[in-house]
């Protein structure tokens, strides 16, 4: 009753899903999380349990063997899934029954389906719509448009979108059907027996079934995803102040019935949209820039304008009106809109936000932004700001609580409010390690940190400083509700799984893709505390070794019999290579997505983004096998020696499969030396306990 590696990971998630908690996770879309969450559902799991700890052992409140069920279940059906595709693909069911049996002892997908983890899901996933759509192809001569030629083809879709909603590594298998599908499609424009009529609704439905059907079921595992997590958490507050709002709870209890148009006279805080590395709000106080810096450039001593990752009274700005004196809102409210020039009044000082020609603390290049002291000096106030509505549907557009996303130009340099600091290095001690704020040339280009958004607003009702102070403190008691579409969320939230990126860490346990073909790597998921018995991911080395081998041979005999095609020379009946060229197209096919594009990812990678691609890898090794019985043996001599050689090959990968069975089921516990004995490389990491 431990967990292991990554289930400290996907249970944390589980647990927000009980409690209804918002969360963001980079790793990939909501559903396999759902999933999982859906197994501890089943088992009554309360989500009371705190994961952060490999190893650590689980409370009685926590039904292990439910939130372990759908994993293992999935597991499981691959083995069945690999027999089907086999004969589907038109091999006999002997190569079939192997298929199975190989994908049965193969110890990495045993250990991997045996915890909380994702990835014998995706495979699951995988190989359904490989299979859905081999199914629906052998139909298609005979049985086009029938019942069981629409199930097949929806279950395609319909599996293709499980998978991507998953992992977005489906994506890759996603892209291969689609690809053969359109090839297919191709061929089919040639056949003269088909009328237009018929060709249209063949790519109507190819149309419905692989393209609309799973972008609808795409969206609606976020509409779910969105539809539980309906309450604040600590992950809300990388997402912009319009989606915190629409959360129960956290920022919604403070934004709840605001104004929503900010008018002149209106009291404001600016949150930055870009919202990360951290959130910050336009802040002042009235500590000023030092007369000189360490570097020896001088500042303009104006009081300090930066940007403050906490809320705070000296977040409130008051936007006021140039021609006119009053701070309050005049009734009926003034609104601004896109283009109107305004001034920003810091609200406890009273002093306006400035920028002018004097280099900013640590960006030399950009203009320091204040809040204006006279010093009556030849240093006059330049602080009027031309408001800009990024995100307005008209020229028109009122500027909105929360919904508007603001850019403020400068009147005389054109500059452009910019938080700084979210990029670079924060303010030394005299400006209390908060965030530089600049004005930055709208020439140097367009970025999110340039662009703020009100989030707390009140229309101002005190003239009197001191009465106005007091109105700061207080929270805002107007009724008007300021709800999300989903589309807006799930546009925002998509954006944010697709660019949020943690950093990358060099991990333990991290490789590389050119050790997952050898298997140089391995990754230990669980070790018992007093014996040693332990758990790792690691797979059955002759099986890895004949699946290289399987797409070697194919590689060189494919070559082969492609030059001599060339020279009209055919080797094997039209028949048998077309058959050798779609399984090819299958499993070899299915390897190469799944594992080349991991050559130009910039992340940290581990041995299970391996395993969808060694799984097709390894249904490659019955098809040739038959090939090399079927064509290579002739006599029967040969097939009989070939047969021969098959069975001490199976009896290799049986001895193999139980000789790694400890380490995949964490039973028995092994000895020193038995343990030593199973480091078959020296890159292996097999935990032993120094005595």
């Amino acid at each position: 009753r431990c967990f292991s590696f990554d289930e400290v990971y996907y249970g944390q998630f589980v647990s927000l899903y009980m409690k209804r908690i918002f969360f963001v996770d980079d790793s990939g879309p909501p559903f396999g999380h759902m999933l999982l969450a859906l197994g501890g559902y089943l088992g009554g799991f309360d989500g009371n349990f705190l994961w952060n700890r490999i190893g650590a052992e689980y409370s009685m409140n926590v039904p292990v063997w439910s939130l372990r069920l759908l994993p293992a279940l999935a597991g499981a059906l691959c083995v069945p899934l690999a027999y089907q595709i086999l004969v589907e693909l038109h091999f006999s069911h002997c190569a079939a029954l192997g298929a199975a049996l190989l994908i049965l002892l193969e110890n990495s997908l045993i250990t991997q389906s045996r915890f909380m983890l994702l990835e014998s899901i995706l495979i699951f996933f995988i190989l359904l719509a490989v299979l859905s759509y081999l199914k629906f192809y052998n139909l298609q001569k005979h049985s086009a448009f029938s019942g069981s030629w629409w199930f097949w083809l929806l279950l395609t879709g319909v599996a293709c979108s499980c998978a991507v909603g998953v992992k977005y590594m489906g994506l890759f298998t996603y892209m291969l059907l689609l690809a053969t599908a359109g090839l297919h499609f191709w061929h089919m424009i040639g056949d003269q027996n088909l009328s237009n009529v018929s060709l249209l609704c063949h790519f109507l439905a190819r149309g419905l079934a692989l393209l609309i059907i799973p972008m609808g079921l795409y969206l609606s595992f976020f509409y779910v995803h969105l539809a539980l997590l309906y309450r604040s958490g600590p992950h809300d507050q990388i997402m912009t102040s319009a989606f915190q709002a629409s959360l129960e709870g956290g920022l919604a209890r403070i934004t709840q019935g605001q104004p929503l148009e900010v008018a002149y006279g209106s009291q404001i805080t600016l949150r930055n949209v870009l919202g990360k590395p951290m959130q910050c709000w336009l802040h002042s106080h009235t500590n000023t820039y030092p007369i000189r810096y360490e570097n020896g450039r001088g500042s303009s001593h104006q009081q300090q304008v930066t940007c403050y990752p906490f809320k705070d009274v000296n977040n409130w700005w008051i936007v006021k009106d140039p021609g006119m004196q009053q701070l309050v809102v005049s009734n009926p409210p003034r609104p601004v809109r896109h283009g109107h020039i305004v001034q920003l009044v810091h609200g406890i000082t009273t002093r306006y936000l400035n920028t002018h020609d004097v280099a900013a603390p640590l960006s030399p290049h950009s203009q320091e932004v204040s809040c204006y002291i006279d010093y009556n000096i030849s240093m006059p106030a330049q602080n009027l700001w031309r408001v800009e509505i990024v995100n307005r549907e008209s020229d028109t557009d009122v500027w909105k609580t929360i919904l508007s996303e603001v850019r403020f130009v400068h009147v005389n340099t054109s500059a452009v409010l910019k938080a700084s600091g979210l990029s670079g290095a924060s303010l030394p001690e005299w400006g209390y390690r908060q965030l530089e704020v600049v004005g930055e040339k709208l020439s140097k280009g367009y970025h999110q940190s340039m662009v703020w958004n009100v989030e707390e607003h009140r229309y101002g009702k005190s003239q009197e400083q001191k009465e106005r102070e007091v109105e700061l403190h207080s929270p805002t008691q107007m009724d008007i509700s300021k709800n999300l579409s989903f589309m807006a969320k799930f546009t925002e939230l998509q954006w944010k799984i697709l660019t949020l990126k943690n950093e990358d860490t060099e991990h333990k346990y991290s490789s590389s893709a050119l050790d997952w073909i050898t298997m140089d790597t391995n990754i230990a998921y669980w070790l018992h505390p007093t014996s040693g018995a332990q758990i790792h991911l690691l797979g059955n080395v002759a099986t890895w070794a004949s699946a290289n081998a399987a797409a070697l041979v194919y590689l060189c005999l494919s070559l082969w019999y492609l030059l001599r095609r060339r020279r009209k020379i055919y080797d094997i009946p039209e028949d048998a290579w077309q058959l050798w060229m779609s399984a090819g197209g299958v499993c070899g096919g299915g390897w190469a997505v799944n594992y080349l594009p991991f050559f130009l990812m910039e992340k940290t990678l581990f041995l299970y983004h391996y395993l969808p691609a060694v799984t097709f890898q390894i249904l490659l090794i019955p098809v040739v096998l038959q090939h090399l019985g079927d064509h290579l043996c002739r006599s029967v001599l040969l097939k009989s020696m070939f047969s021969a050689l098959i069975v001490a090959w199976f009896s290799w990968v049986y001895f193999v499969y139980c000789t790694f069975s400890p380490l995949s089921y964490g039973q028995p516990a092994l000895s020193l030396s038995e343990l030593k004995a199973l480091r078959w490389k020296d890159t292996w990491n097999i935990l032993i306990r120094k005595q």
